[in-house]
């Protein structure tokens, strides 16, 4: 943790201001030098990657209660909108050959580019398709049954802002994220695009993981010890975790005006991990309460309110 070891500390902040500025000026040459995928590092190979996203797929709709059967009609006329697809549009394609209309990808960074090594998760996911599903696949690419042609618009679109924001306007009926809205450089602008962009009856689903950022430690929350400024010098152009805790992302939904239809933890940290670093934490997290700090990721599903008639109080 931040302060027990001051020359470790003083390397890792060096070599993290240093990463930043890269970021910063050359981001394409931050991309390349980190190698981000967008999934982590756990997978391997083609066949591995394409598991994953069939499991991230599936994921979305069990947590709606929607039988596997049952995906291509709620998906039948929807545009759905993806935060921080990763460097494969995988999902986004699994979504339109189940019958959505359309698929929006928007990121902060660059990660997509068609490339062989995508072309083959996508050339694996087809493969597993059978019946409409597979009709549909075939012809989401820019050359019909050729994956490396990359994904054809309008019905797929991909967008690249510097603050990973969509822009839409009442066009999203299903929006979804996966170990992406940890990583927003603006949490609040984010939750001001997603609710812009939800049509009235749409639903947004997001899995965050909040111990995503490991230091020069172990400890899942060491990360919170560093000051503010600190971090902010070392993380703001990078993807990097923005800090935020369950509490925050409370705060905004009521700010937003989103109605809360589920938050559920994915992982609790033990007492004993909040207890080590409760002295440590830097001031902007000393407010936070050990059941908040102990939430080490969750599970969102949202809502825009329903209005209320005319002349109806509440």
């Amino acid at each position: 943790m931040y302060g027990q070891r001051p020359l470790a500390d003083l390397r890792w902040v060096l070599r993290g201001i240093a990463a930043n500025q890269i970021a910063r000026f050359f981001p394409d040459r931050y991309v390349r030098m980190t190698g981000h995928t967008g999934r982590g590092a756990a997978e391997s190979s083609a066949r591995q990657i394409a598991d994953y996203f069939w499991s991230c797929f599936y994921d979305y709709f069990e947590i709606l209660g929607i039988p596997a059967s049952d995906i291509g009609r709620y998906l039948k006329g929807k545009t759905v909108l993806e935060y921080g697809p990763g460097d494969v549009p995988a999902v986004a394609f699994l979504m339109l050959a189940h019958g959505a209309d359309a698929a929006v990808c928007v990121d902060r960074f660059e990660l997509y580019r068609p490339s062989p090594a995508s072309a083959e998760v996508l050339r694996l996911l087809l493969g597993d398709l059978e019946g409409a599903a597979r009709l549909r696949g075939e012809v989401c690419f820019r050359t019909p049954l050729d994956p490396a042609s990359g994904l054809a618009e309008p019905s797929f679109r991909y967008v690249c802002q510097d603050y990973g924001l969509s822009g839409l306007r009442d066009e999203a009926d299903l929006i979804i994220s996966r170990a992406a809205l940890e990583y927003a450089n603006d949490l609040s602008a984010t939750f001001a695009d997603m609710r812009a962009a939800m049509r009235a009856d749409g639903i947004a689903i997001h899995k965050v993981d909040l111990a995503g950022q490991r230091c020069d430690d172990d400890h899942p929350l060491s990360f919170l010890t560093y000051p503010r400024v600190l971090w902010w010098a070392m993380c703001s152009h990078k993807n990097t975790v923005n800090r935020w805790r369950i509490d925050h992302y409370r705060r905004l939904l009521v700010e937003h005006d989103l109605k809360t239809v589920s938050l559920e933890p994915t992982a609790l940290a033990d007492r004993r991990l909040v207890d080590e670093v409760r002295p440590r934490l830097a001031s902007c997290f000393r407010g936070v309460s050990d059941r908040d700090l102990s939430w080490l990721g969750f599970w969102m599903v949202l809502r825009k309110p329903t209005s209320r008639p005319a002349g109806r109080r509440a």
